[in-house]
């Protein structure tokens, strides 16, 4: 059995959906900035940095240090949230603002690439979900789509049959991965826009913080450190845009749809309001996100409004769950996905009679 995609006829055109919704949100201010919002968070963030720091001094030589990278993991991935917004040109009132501060948020606050990360980034928003199209969907270690679940081999066949159970404690590796990708990206031989730039800010960014932690904590706590400090960065990250298109249509290569239908129907909101805000850096409200990537962190909710009105108006399905619901989603569909790596012949039925 193939992976069947939805195509045109299964997403029926909507039109002048987008064009109405966009219309009612720029009439109710809510695709103007937020400069007052984002000083708060920038402020928030600096105040934890200044936290972590004092702890890490005044510990000393203590396994408490854990917490403190613990607590670091957390603060990277706000920043990474922001960077994620700055790119957007959320932040600040031009674009080359926002490229600047996104450049210096993800190489000097995260120790990413931000050249790589756009370019990626900016391919999934044009074409979510799509085969062929969207590079979040694309195999690496998980494998997203079915045939290429069953293309795997040697170890990676042996993760991918149990992929979605995997799949979180996998994620203590993707800060590191995160770190290595960008890296990687920036030595590569293709033209790169900024490559010295990007490149200084991280080297700067690892020198000021690695430096301290092996200077004040014993070697073994300072790997130690760095372990848990990347372990729950990858996890945040990964937590945070996991659920929201796993599990979602995937769309048919060469299928034509329109804009509004495409952005609705494969994303999927976090329901939870303030706190699924702060906790996801607003990636709660993905699917005004993907309609309105531009606009402010303290909007989408507002905005979450009026694309409800329109979709139920419209009899387009609008998709939003609770956080925990929304990973349970994603196991089982990394699961589904995970059984063509297996072996055809190797059924439950059969297993259970060669146990006995």
């Amino acid at each position: 059995m193939r992976q069947t995609y939805a195509g045109a006829e299964s997403f029926p055109p909507v039109a002048r959906a987008y064009k109405e919704v966009s219309q009612v949100a720029r009439e109710s201010g809510l695709l103007r900035k937020a400069p007052w919002f984002y000083a708060i968070v920038g402020a928030a963030i600096a105040l934890g940095f200044g936290g972590a720091v004092t702890g890490l001094i005044l510990l000393g030589d203590s396994w408490f240090q854990l917490l403190i990278a613990a607590s670091l993991g957390i603060l990277f991935t706000q920043v990474a949230f922001l960077a994620h917004e700055a790119a957007h040109r959320v932040i600040l009132k031009t674009g080359p603002a926002n490229d600047w501060l996104a450049r210096v948020l993800a190489g000097f606050g995260v120790g990413m690439s931000y050249s790589w990360w756009d370019s990626k980034h900016s391919r999934h928003h044009a074409n979510p979900n799509k085969v062929g199209k969207d590079p979040d969907i694309q195999v690496d270690t998980i494998s997203f789509l079915e045939e290429d679940a069953a293309e795997a081999r040697g170890f990676r066949r042996m993760i991918t049959r149990r992929q979605g159970w995997l799949f979180f404690p996998l994620l203590t590796l993707e800060g590191l991965n995160l770190h290595y990708l960008g890296v990687k990206h920036l030595v590569s031989k293709q033209p790169i826009k900024g490559r010295w730039i990007e490149l200084a800010l991280i080297a700067t960014r690892f020198a000021l913080y690695l430096t301290p932690i092996f200077l004040l904590l014993p070697l073994g706590m300072a790997f130690a450190f760095l372990g848990v400090q990347l372990a729950v960065f990858g996890v945040y990250m990964g937590a945070a845009f996991a659920p929201n298109h796993k599990g979602m249509p995937v769309i048919a290569p060469n299928a034509k749809i329109d804009f509004f239908s495409k952005q609705v129907r494969t994303s999927r909101n976090i329901s939870g309001g303030w706190w699924a805000t702060w906790l996801l850096g607003g990636l709660n409200y993905q699917v005004e996100h993907h309609l309105f990537p531009s606009m402010a962190r303290p909007h989408l909710s507002k905005a979450r409004e009026i694309v409800r009105t329109q979709c139920d108006a419209l009899n387009v399905p609008y998709t939003e769950t609770t956080l925990w619901r929304s990973y349970a989603i994603v196991i089982d569909y990394l699961n589904r996905v995970g059984l063509a790596a297996r072996d055809p012949f190797d059924c439950p039925i059969s297993a259970q009679y060669r146990r006995g």
